[in-house]
C-alpha cells in the first residue's frame, strides 16, 4: 500500500462559456472561501453558468457563482451567491487589468480541487462572439457528429 491518496478528480465546468465566447487566454487563480463553501465544492454543488469576474480596487472578484449551502450547516452556513475574491499574481492582474480595457471579459471556465486540497478556478479572457459565429459553431458540431469532418 503506498503512501499516496488518490481522489477522484472533481471539475465543475461552464459549458456555455465555450459556445457563447472565444476563449484567448487562460490563467488558475485560487479562491478566498468561507468555512463550508469547501466542503459544498468537494461534494460537487457549485455552478459557473451565471459567474464573471471583475476588478474592484485592483482585486479580482467573481460574481454570481453559486455554490450551494452545505447540508450538514448549521447557522453558520455560508452566503449561497456571495462575491469572492480570487488569488492571482501582480503580474497576472496586471495584464489582465490592460486586456479588459479592449473590450474583452474574463469569464470562469472551471472549478477544481488541487491535489493540495485547494478549490481553484480557471478563469479565461474571452471575447463575446457574434451571433453568426454561433450558428458556425452549431453547424461545425453537427457536422462533427454525423462523421462528415
Amino acid at each position: 500500500m503506498s503512501g499516496k491518496r488518490t481522489t477522484p478528480q472533481l471539475c465543475i465546468k461552464n459549458r456555455q462559456a465555450h459556445f457563447s465566447y472565444t476563449l484567448l487566454d487562460r490563467y488558475t487563480a485560487g479562491i478566498i472561501l468561507q468555512g463550508t463553501e469547501i466542503k459544498s465544492i468537494r461534494m460537487g454543488k457549485a455552478s459557473l453558468q451565471e459567474a464573471y469576474c471583475y476588478f474592484n480596487q485592483g482585486a479580482l472578484w467573481i460574481k454570481g457563482m453559486h455554490i450551494a449551502a452545505y447540508i450538514h450547516g448549521t447557522i453558520y452556513n455560508h452566503e449561497e451567491k456571495r462575491e469572492r475574491q480570487l488569488l492571482l499574481k501582480g503580474k497576472e492582474l496586471q495584464k489582465l487589468l490592460k486586456s479588459q480595457s479592449k473590450g474583452l471579459t474574463i469569464i470562469p471556465i472551471e472549478l477544481f480541487i488541487s491535489p493540495r486540497g485547494f478549490a481553484k478556478l480557471v478563469i479565461a479572457l474571452a471575447r463575446g462572439k457574434k451571433l453568426y459565429d454561433k450558428r458556425q459553431t452549431i453547424k461545425e458540431r453537427d457536422l462533427e457528429r454525423s462523421g462528415q469532418i
